[in-house]
């Protein structure tokens, strides 16, 4: 073979180790670097264009691989070691704040499941007592319990004497028949006199104290009182004027152990409500406010006027018609 053809043949194939990239190599500034692989290339280029402004090279200039061709690998990071102030302390404590988050959670839930199961249940109660009489309240057993006994014989509203819903009506709640069960005004004007010192004067409706009467216990605090409101709304909207004047007047307390207009007149003055007279009925009236001390045979002192301020009244509430939405 000629000369010639040997140098073009050493000129046209490349050499073993080039062909393999094993002992290639390029030089980076003054530095050569060893390529082993495709994928070097860009982290071999990318810090040289990010250090192009610096003549002093970075880790990434290193070398990939040692002289005989084995790659180089970085030492591993140091184990981790949670400290007191590390995330690790903090998992105990994002659980204890899930687990209260949860709790809360759990308790608003079974308040707002009790909170409509008692509206569900009122709702009921309510709508039940507009077509039949209640058959207890508290207070009568409160009075079973002490050995009072419970005295009461219902009777329906026609068979009451009107004179006996004037009575009520001229004595604890002149605007019966106009307010929504509730008279603001009244209220108003028993806490400015109360706070005025004197008498305490109550504010309540016929409507409050039928609610209370009928549904709940007797004495005060905000959570009667709110009982008390609700159930007030309730009967004012599912029973109407009518029937809460009737329920009224036979859960009432006329007397210790004594409850409604009839037992009460059958214990006073031995005959129905459906033959009460005028004076008779102001008499009962008198008693509501204190009925365990108060009577309503031969009064004296204060309940004897109130008696005849009461009967006074009745005139006046049949004059003008502040009982019609009771006949």
């Amino acid at each position: 073979m000629a000369v010639g053809d040997e140098e073009d043949g050493d000129r046209s194939s490349p050499p073993p180790e080039a062909a393999d990239g094993a002992d290639a190599s390029e030089s980076l500034g003054n530095r050569p670097v060893q390529l082993t692989q495709p994928g070097d290339w860009p982290s071999l280029w990318a810090p040289q264009q990010e250090n192009e402004g610096s003549s002093r090279p970075t880790d990434d200039f290193l070398p990939r691989t040692g002289v005989s061709g084995v790659p180089l690998r970085r030492p591993p990071p140091p184990p981790f070691k949670p400290t007191g102030t590390g995330s690790a302390s903090t998992v105990p404590a994002i659980r204890g704040l899930r687990r209260r988050k949860s709790l809360f959670r759990r308790a608003v839930e079974w308040m707002g499941l009790l909170i409509i199961g008692f509206a569900a249940l009122s709702v009921a109660m309510v709508g039940l007592y507009r077509f039949f009489p209640p058959p207890v309240t508290l207070t009568m057993i409160g009075d079973m319990v002490g050995g009072h006994g419970a005295q009461r014989s219902w009777r329906p509203l026609s068979r009451i004497d009107p004179n006996m819903v004037r009575a009520v009506i001229g004595a604890e709640d002149s605007n019966f028949c106009s307010h929504d069960g509730f008279d603001w005004e009244a209220i108003r004007t028993a806490w400015r006199e109360n706070q005025q010192g004197g008498r305490v004067r109550g504010g309540s409706t016929i409507s409050q104290q039928t609610a209370k009467n009928v549904f709940l216990w007797q004495g005060g605090g905000y959570a009667r009182k709110g009982l008390e409101a609700w159930f007030t709304f309730l009967i004012e909207h599912l029973w109407g004027k009518r029937r809460i004047m009737e329920v009224y007047l036979n859960v009432a307390e006329t007397g210790i152990g004594t409850y409604g207009v009839e037992a009460g007149a059958r214990r006073y003055f031995k005959h129905g409500a459906d033959k009460l007279s005028t004076r008779e009925a102001a008499q009962i009236a008198a008693v509501l406010p204190q009925p365990k001390k108060r009577s309503g045979t031969n009064p004296q002192g204060f309940t004897r006027r109130y008696a005849d301020s009461i009967a006074g009244r009745i005139g006046t509430v049949r004059a003008q018609g502040l009982d019609a939405c009771t006949r």
